[in-house]
C-alpha cells in the first residue's frame, strides 16, 4: 500500500464529493444540517441519508434534490450506518461525514476541495467546528491523541481566533470530516464493533498506519451542537462506548515497541477514568466498559495483527502526531468547568 500523496494528484471544483448523514431521533437538526448541504457553492454529487430506527423519520423538504434516504429497522451505530451509506454513495472522489447536528457554512465543500488541491500530500482533512450554542468558542480543530491513548479535541472551547493555521494533525472529529474515497476503503472504513464514540479516532489511526495524513483546514467551518440525540459526553451511553473503545483504539493500533512502551501510561489513565467516575457516581458505568473491552480483547487482537502487519510507516513516524504532554487536555478541563459554573 501507498501513501496517498504519491498516488493522487491535485483536486479540483469538479472532483465528486459524496456526503454520508447517519441519523437516530434527530429530525429537527437534520433538516438544518440538510439545508446547509443545499447551500453550498460546490454541489455534494450525491448526498444519503441513513435512518437508524429513528421514532419519527421523514424526507426533508429543504434537502438537495440528489438525497437518498435509507432507514433500517434497528440501530445499526454510527460505524456501520457510515459504512453503509458510504456504500449506498457509489462513485465519488470523496467522501464527507457529516452529523444530523452539524451546519455547515455555504463554502465548507469548495474550502475542503481547495485544500486538498493545495495539499495533495494530504488524504484526510479537519475542518473548524464552532460550539453552535456560542459561536464564538472552538467545537474542534481536529482530534488529539495521546500517547496513553487518550483523546480529546484540539481546541475545544478556545476563543476562535486561538487556533488558526492549516496544520498536520492526528485525524478529524467525524461530525465534519472529508476523506479520500480510495483511502477510507483501502483500510474498509470503520470499525463497526465501535459501535459509536472513538471510532473516527480508531479510522484515522489506521489511515496513518497506511502511509495517509490529515491537515487541518480552519476555513472550512461549521456549527456543531455535540452529542445532540445521545444524551451529552457524560451520558451513561457515551461513556460506556467511549471508554471501552479507547482501549480497542490502542490495542489494536498502538505500533510495535511504543505498544509496550506506552502501556502502563495506558494502564494508569485507565484506573484513572474509573477512580474519576466512581467519584461522579458512574463506577458501575466505567467499569463495564472495561469489562467488555477486556472481553473483547483476543477480537481486537486478532485485528491488531492485520493492522501491523500491513502498515507502511515506522512506529517512530507515528510519534511526529500524537501528544505525549497532557497539559491541553487539563487546560480543555478547567476550561468547561469555568463555562458551567
Amino acid at each position: 500500500m501507498t501513501t496517498t500523496g504519491a498516488t493522487r494528484g491535485a483536486a479540483s471544483r469538479d472532483a465528486k464529493v459524496g456526503v454520508a448523514i447517519v441519523n437516530w431521533n434527530a429530525q429537527d437538526m437534520l433538516d438544518g444540517a440538510l439545508e446547509a448541504l443545499a447551500r453550498q457553492t460546490v454541489k455534494p454529487h450525491r448526498v444519503v441519508v441513513l435512518d437508524n430506527a429513528s421514532k419519527a423519520f421523514r424526507a426533508s423538504p429543504v434537502a438537495p434534490e440528489n438525497t437518498h434516504y435509507e432507514r433500517l429497522d434497528y440501530n445499526s451505530g454510527f460505524a456501520r450506518g457510515n459504512n453503509l451509506a458510504v456504500h449506498l454513495l457509489g462513485d465519488c472522489d470523496w467522501i464527507a461525514l457529516v452529523n444530523p447536528d452539524a451546519f455547515l457554512a455555504q463554502d465548507w465543500i469548495e474550502r475542503m476541495l481547495q485544500a486538498a488541491n493545495d495539499e495533495p500530500g494530504y488524504a484526510f482533512f479537519a475542518g473548524k467546528t464552532l460550539i453552535a450554542a456560542d459561536p464564538t468558542l472552538l467545537d474542534g480543530a481536529g482530534d488529539v491523541y495521546h500517547a496513553s491513548g487518550l483523546v480529546w479535541r484540539r481546541g475545544y472551547r478556545q476563543p476562535d481566533r486561538d487556533v488558526g493555521e492549516r496544520c498536520e494533525v492526528f485525524g478529524p472529529c467525524a461530525a465534519t470530516a472529508m476523506y479520500e474515497r480510495r483511502a477510507f476503503d483501502a483500510v474498509e472504513g470503520f470499525d463497526e464493533d465501535f459501535f459509536c464514540y472513538v471510532e473516527d479516532v480508531d479510522l484515522a489511526f489506521r489511515l496513518r498506519l497506511a502511509g495517509y495524513r490529515c491537515l487541518y483546514v480552519p476555513e472550512a467551518t461549521a456549527l456543531h451542537v455535540g452529542s445532540g440525540t445521545t444524551g451529552g459526553q457524560h451520558s451513561e451511553f457515551a461513556v460506556y462506548h467511549g471508554h471501552r473503545n479507547l482501549a480497542w483504539a490502542y490495542v489494536k493500533n498502538m505500533p510495535g515497541v511504543w505498544f509496550w512502551v506506552f502501556l502502563p501510561w495506558h494502564l494508569v489513565m485507565s484506573i484513572a477514568a474509573c477512580a474519576t467516575f466512581a467519584l461522579h457516581g458512574q463506577a458501575r458505568t466505567v467499569l463495564r466498559a472495561k469489562r467488555d473491552a477486556l472481553r473483547g480483547l483476543p477480537a481486537m487482537w486478532k485485528k491488531r495483527a492485520q493492522i501491523q502487519r500491513t502498515r507502511v510507516i515506522r512506529p517512530f513516524k507515528v510519534l511526529r502526531v500524537m501528544s505525549m504532554t497532557l497539559s491541553p487536555w487539563m487546560r480543555r478541563r478547567t476550561a468547561a468547568r469555568g463555562r458551567q459554573q
